[in-house]
């Protein structure tokens, strides 16, 4: 299996110095691990990152919009190597506290700057000294945290469906979401985990819509069902390990400096439909990122990257190429 040990990440002494962008460094704890996957060869290369309580297998369609496939370089045989060539290599993983990675039973293990050292250390571990970094909700505040912690690795952002932490995590309560968040927290079984997932993660819309002679939702259900079975549900530690983190997730103007000072340009894309995490937020983000950013707005729910792959593909593409006005 492939596995990225990581350091033990001290806590800063402020947030200031949280922000600043250092080294990644400490020493290595062979107890704590990143579990990884790559895909496709190409000397492109795009670092996944993804949000709460999800495991890196909820990059599916970017994956196989970018490589043409899902399957595992793991998985296939090395003659098809082509790391100089023309083409897309992708790497996706479990962010600690969820699925095969380690799970720290302290939440003073978890922070956005912690888990954006752990990412950083996969970058070392496959030996990409610059990648473009994609991250969706929980995933999006830690690449907004690498991109400050090493912004000259950074060869384009993308932001998908996120906020700015802390008390921007709060939906718009209303008695459906109010709904949605009693469920998810009385989930026991990866049924009622699925059933939570759908209406959190995709608008009424795409989930009513019919498949053939079926609706979308009991095809997903299904799917979701598997997957939560074959990966195990979340701990308590490490969902409330990862809250932990979001909670207190803040982009600084030290974030936002340093991000501005790397040359990449950003991508703020949002699900205008999501009921998680609040597009108003994330046009805020955009504007403070101004001039390097540009925001792309979506129909779609929390998961637009999964109802709308390829238009949210087409904004990852165009992320380092569109024209700053």
């Amino acid at each position: 299996m492939p596995y990225c040990e990581v350091g033990v990440h001290q806590p800063a002494p402020s947030a200031a110095a949280s922000s600043a962008v250092v080294p990644v460094d400490g020493p290595i704890n062979n107890e704590l691990k990143i579990f990884y996957q790559t895909y496709g060869r190409g000397a492109t290369k795009v670092l996944l990152i993804i949000g709460l309580a999800a495991t890196h297998e909820a990059w599916g369609p970017q994956i196989n919009a970018f490589t043409g496939t899902t399957i595992p370089n793991d998985d296939v045989s090395s003659g098809d190597d082509n790391e100089c060539g023309e083409g897309i290599e992708v790497c996706a993983f479990d962010n600690r506290g969820v699925g095969r990675s380690s799970v720290p039973l302290q939440k003073s293990e978890y922070s956005t700057t912690i888990m954006a050292k752990d990412a950083i250390a996969l970058l070392d571990h496959v030996g990409w000294k610059k990648a473009h970094v994609f991250g969706h909700s929980m995933g999006s505040m830690i690449a907004c945290k690498v991109a400050a912690l090493v912004p000259d690795r950074i060869l384009s952002l993308a932001l998908l469906n996120g906020t700015g932490g802390g008390f921007q995590c709060f939906p718009k309560f209303d008695r459906r979401t109010f709904s949605v968040a009693f469920r998810f927290l009385r989930a026991k079984t990866p049924e009622q985990r699925a059933a939570v997932d759908l209406d959190t993660h995709y608008s009424q819309e795409y989930l009513e819509e019919y498949v053939g002679t079926e609706k979308r939702r009991a095809i997903l259900y299904q799917q979701y069902v598997k997957c939560i079975s074959s990966s195990g549900m979340q701990s308590s530690s490490g969902f409330d390990g990862q809250m932990h983190a979001c909670w207190t997730h803040k982009v600084t103007q030290a974030d936002i400096d340093a991000m501005k000072s790397g040359g990449f340009l950003v991508s703020v894309i949002h699900g205008r439909h999501d009921i998680i995490a609040r597009i108003d937020h994330a046009k805020r983000l955009a504007e403070r990122l101004h001039p390097i950013a540009r925001m792309v707005d979506l129909h779609g729910g929390h998961l637009v990257s999964h109802e709308r792959p390829e238009e949210v593909y087409y904004a990852c593409q165009r992320c380092d190429k569109y024209l700053v006005t």
